[in-house]
């Protein structure tokens, strides 16, 4: 049952991206930045509720109140591509680190290009640095939020990394709120495997860390101890102890 739901739900979600893709992208550079967002992110509505509707999701999103109400950064685990389609709703218009590889799939990157994400090479780290904490700053001087996942990579349930701290840089250098948030969208959309499960997928939007006098250090340590206490909360797998420190980058330029 779970595979047929799946494929369904493939059947809707390839459709309304070529749909989208036709009726949208075309004019969306004739329109001012958050319209664009505004019209692109009905493809996103979409695949929200088609996910739910036909593979038996049920949503339990919790602390939306909290968001604030200028720009801020986001930080959240990363485990599928739901958190992806979901985040860019949250506090729309929101700039999103990405790899660039992303940019170049047909329909689906040219629509991501005209939401002026920060996109990444991942194969020249230093200046990848250099560029999320350059244009992180400026996306936000320019009134849009910033969504980074810090841990860099998509992580399986159960699994943990260290977080790297350019977002909390970032939101130090531009005197705007972290808000955390944590979620268990993996469980639901296995990141690895194209059969989707049912069952309860919950997200939790912490209230925002004021960043204002602090160091990227105080505010990331905050930060992922918000996150990984939500996770143990509300994942059916348990959660790792914590990782073995490992060497992030550096935030200076």
């Amino acid at each position: 049952m779970n595979a047929l739901r799946s494929l369904v739900f493939y059947a809707g979600y390839f459709l309304a991206m070529l749909v989208c893709g036709l009726l949208f992208v075309p004019v969306s550079p004739l329109l001012p930045l958050r319209d664009r967002y505004r019209l692109l992110n009905l493809y996103n509505h979409f695949i929200i509720a088609w996910f739910r509707l036909v593979c038996g999701v049920r949503y339990d999103i919790r602390g939306l109140e909290r968001l604030p109400s200028g720009p801020c950064v986001i930080l959240a685990n990363h485990q599928c591509e739901w958190e992806t389609v979901y985040l860019q709703l949250l506090k729309p218009p929101v700039c999103t680190v990405l790899k660039k590889e992303l940019l170049n799939f047909p329909i689906f990157g040219w629509g991501l290009r005209l939401l002026h994400p920060i996109a990444l090479d991942r194969s020249k780290p230093a200046r990848a640095i250099k560029q999320v904490l350059v244009q992180g700053k400026s996306r936000l001087d320019e009134g849009l939020s910033v969504l980074i996942f810090p841990e860099g990579t998509r992580m399986e349930p159960g699994q943990r990394k260290r977080y790297t701290k350019s977002g909390a840089v970032i939101a130090c250098r531009a005197g705007v709120p972290v808000v955390p948030v944590a979620h268990n969208a993996g469980e639901r959309w296995p990141a690895r495997h194209w059969v989707k499960n049912p069952g309860r997928l919950s997200l939790v939007v912490g209230e925002p860390i004021e960043t204002a006098g602090r160091t990227a250090e105080e505010v990331l340590i905050e930060t992922e101890a918000w996150i990984e206490a939500r996770l143990a909360e509300i994942s059916e797998v348990p959660r790792p102890a914590t990782p073995e420190p490992t060497i992030t980058e550096k935030p200076t330029l």
